[in-house]
């Protein structure tokens, strides 16, 4: 039998209640409402829900969305479902053929990391310049940046509570003088050191923004300029150097190390000078 349900405001009031019980990040909660949101305007006007109405939404993102995309918005829904207790109106995700390369113009190499960074000191910009040595030089994730405290600096590392699991993330020596004198010069005497000047941690959205305006100055295209490249790009040039994924995975937080080969996937130009190396083609 085919049940039916109907999605009701007190209903996806409760599931938002239950992601902050669940101690999801606040991104996190941002998106699944999002994307239960965009799955109700789907289903008007009557917000009944069953199973086929579920796999019709699955249809709909496919013919309209890039898989990966499609499968984030459908794991939403399932979030929902069963939270709900509708297991049985749950879907599949779409079926994906692994991508084993990265995508050259979507990836943010050293040298547009390095004009970046020049930029950044050129506006005068200390916070954001510090800020994203920090988050390349550390691989934390940009909402993690709110951990790097003066007595994490001060101790050289900073402990770091995500998800419900902590790591410890070591600050370079390097860094810990520049961040000190940062922190003096602007008043930061304890918590946070990268802080509006109402005393919060920076939001994601307003580091983006800084960084995009980053972009003709640096000559970086602005599709490869976002928080989460600096991650990608401290991964890929640890795994490079020392080629060892189990640490690497602890280091980034990683429950499994196949999100972390994510991270360190080569390039498609990569491989095609592997193929090339090969010497497995007689022309002529």
């Amino acid at each position: 039998m085919n049940e039916t349900h109907v999605l009701t405001a007190t209903v996806l009031d409760s599931f938002r209640k239950q992601l902050i019980a669940d101690e999801r990040s606040r991104d996190t909660i941002a998106k699944y409402l999002r994307d239960v949101r965009t799955f109700c305007a789907f289903l008007q006007p009557c917000k009944i829900v069953d199973k086929e109405a579920v796999m019709a939404y699955k249809k709909h993102l496919a013919e309209r969305y890039k898989g990966s995309s499609a499968n984030s918005m459908l794991v939403a829904v399932n979030c929902l479902l069963a939270f709900l207790g509708w297991g049985e109106c749950r879907v599949k995700l779409l079926r994906m053929q692994r991508q084993n390369f990265r995508q050259a113009d979507r990836e943010l190499t050293k040298d547009e990391y390095q004009r970046l960074l020049h930029a950044a000191k050129n506006k005068q910009n200390e916070r954001l310049y510090l800020l994203m040595q920090t988050i390349c030089a550390t691989g934390i994730r940009v909402s993690e940046h709110r951990f790097i405290t003066v007595a994490a600096i001060k101790t050289g590392y900073a402990r770091i509570v995500n998800k419900g699991k902590e790591r410890v993330v070591f600050i370079p020596a390097e860094l810990k003088g520049p961040l000190l004198r940062f922190c003096r010069a602007h008043g930061v005497e304890q918590g946070s050191v990268f802080v509006s000047r109402s005393g919060r941690p920076l939001d994601r959205s307003n580091i983006w923004a800084d960084m995009k305006r980053l972009s003709q100055k640096a000559n970086v295209p602005a599709e490869k300029i976002f928080p989460h490249n600096l991650r990608h790009l401290f991964a890929i040039t640890y795994y490079q150097l020392e080629k060892d994924i189990i640490r690497l995975a602890d280091i980034l937080g990683h429950s499994s190390v196949e999100t972390t080969r994510i991270y360190t996937a080569t390039s498609g130009a990569e491989q095609k000078k592997l193929l090339s190396r090969l010497g497995l083609i007689e022309c002529g």
